[in-house]
């Protein structure tokens, strides 16, 4: 939710990192992102645990990635996380 909610809001996503003890938004809103982004016009719980599974593993990885690290690539590869 915090990935697909700083990505809306046109944010950078190279030096975002997910915050676990960090509480955003509400329920619904959460919700809300969910429905948008899981490209189904409407999912079921299943499909929506799915998304979220995914997304979830892809970001994680995403995020251990040194692609992925700004101090890394500095500028070589601004804009990936968002990609």
């Amino acid at each position: 939710f915090q990935y697909l909610r700083r990505f809306d809001q046109g944010h950078n996503l190279d030096t975002f990192c997910y915050q676990k003890l960090s509480v955003e938004g509400s329920p619904a809103e959460c919700l809300q992102q969910l429905l948008l982004h899981c490209g189904i016009t409407d999912p079921s719980w299943a499909e929506l645990r799915n998304f979220t599974w995914f997304l979830n593993v892809q970001l994680r990885d995403c995020e251990a990635s040194d692609f992925c690290n700004p101090a890394f690539v500095q500028d070589t590869l601004q804009g990936f996380k968002g990609f």
